[in-house]
């Protein structure tokens, strides 16, 4: 297929590629994938070009192509990655610890693209920006074509978090970097806000990778964490991340699976937090006790996407005391890149690994 392409305003530097790089490109619910070749594209100054090494399937992908998420088309979808810099803009870009990026350097990359000059930006919550882009989320076009993780290359944005990683850590560890990691660390972060975790109970719902990432940064903080989740064979694993069994009514509660809210709401402690993770929705609707939650004194929060300080923090720790953890082992498969609609179909069905990857050239 071909798309139409609106040159975007301001100065823009042309960067062939040979060979072409390639996009799996989503025309709607029902219809297999469409591979396009995208022979160049033209970088903004402060753009960056990544290669992709290796993409992973994330829920959200799964719920889109299965229609049960709003998605415009045609789209490239992935938002899960990692991958190295071939190209940058005239003005280069840094990464997020303010140092210039390089050709060469290993990267993650965040979900969103943010103007960084309107009120929510100036207030720090960047993912809610009035301009807001999303890698993987948004319409071919006016961006190019390069616009998600499931091709061979991604064009970045000015306004993307961008973080250097390790070239000792595995891909399968880094990829969910821009999603998973994050929004876990987010979660705990934001939880941390109300509560010292040293010592603290926390429960966690939903033992898919975003809660298992936050109870092993959680237990990282020193808190005793619990993990439910109605899959046996989850909870096993949720062991290896740390997770054992509470003794007292969580302090903090965080809902990770979409599907526990009215129970995360209902078993927290006295002057708890409960943190509801938006990542995982869209999640039934369930009954507010707001009575309950006032004689509680209770916080309810909710946590969607990250900040690049997150996106940060999450490779710190990936890099450090998260090299303990077996988060390598999510990845339960690594399929080609042209065999899209098969992992997709393979990340959504029963039983499924945490994740499912994708690699250019495999």
């Amino acid at each position: 297929m071909g798309t139409l392409l609106i040159r975007p305003p301001g100065h823009r530097r042309d960067v062939a590629l040979r060979p072409a790089a390639t996009a799996m490109v989503w025309v709607g619910e029902g219809h297999p994938h469409e591979t396009i070749a995208v022979p160049g594209v033209a970088l903004g100054d402060r753009d960056v070009l990544v290669a992709v090494e290796l993409s992973t399937i994330c829920g959200s992908d799964v719920h889109t192509v299965q229609g049960r998420r709003a998605a415009p088309t045609p789209l490239v979808l992935g938002h899960e990655s990692v991958g190295r810099v071939i190209a940058l803009g005239d003005a280069g870009a840094d990464a997020v610890d303010g140092t210039p990026l390089r050709i060469g350097d290993r990267v993650v990359w965040s979900v969103t693209v943010s103007c960084g000059t309107c009120d929510r930006c100036r207030r720090g919550l960047t993912q809610k920006c009035r301009d807001l882009g999303k890698y993987g989320h948004d319409r071919v076009g006016v961006h190019g074509d390069l616009t998600g993780a499931f091709a061979s290359h991604v064009q970045l944005r000015a306004g993307t978090a961008i973080a250097r990683v390790p070239e000792s850590l595995p891909a399968a560890v880094l990829a969910p970097a821009g999603c998973a990691t994050a929004t876990a660390w987010a979660a705990v972060a934001r939880a941390a806000r109300d509560l010292d975790l040293e010592g603290a109970a926390v429960r966690v719902h939903g033992a898919g990778l975003v809660g298992l990432t936050a109870a092993a940064i959680a237990v990282e903080q020193g808190a005793v964490v619990e993990v439910r989740d109605p899959d046996a064979a989850r909870r096993a694993v949720a062991a290896r991340f740390g997770a054992t069994a509470l003794e007292r009514d969580p302090d903090v509660v965080i809902e990770a699976s979409g599907h526990a809210v009215g129970e995360a709401l209902a078993g927290v402690a006295v002057g708890g937090t409960v943190v509801l993770v938006g990542s995982v929705f869209p999640a039934t609707p369930v009954a507010f006790d707001a009575e309950a939650v006032v004689r509680g004194l209770v916080t309810v929060t909710g946590v969607h996407n990250y900040t690049a300080d997150d996106l940060a923090a999450a490779v710190g720790f990936l890099a450090g005391r998260g090299r303990a953890y077996p988060f390598a082992d999510a990845v339960g498969a690594v399929r080609s890149l042209h065999d899209l609609d098969a992992a997709l179909a393979e990340a959504g069905a029963p039983g499924a690994p945490l994740r499912v990857a994708v690699a250019p050239g495999r």
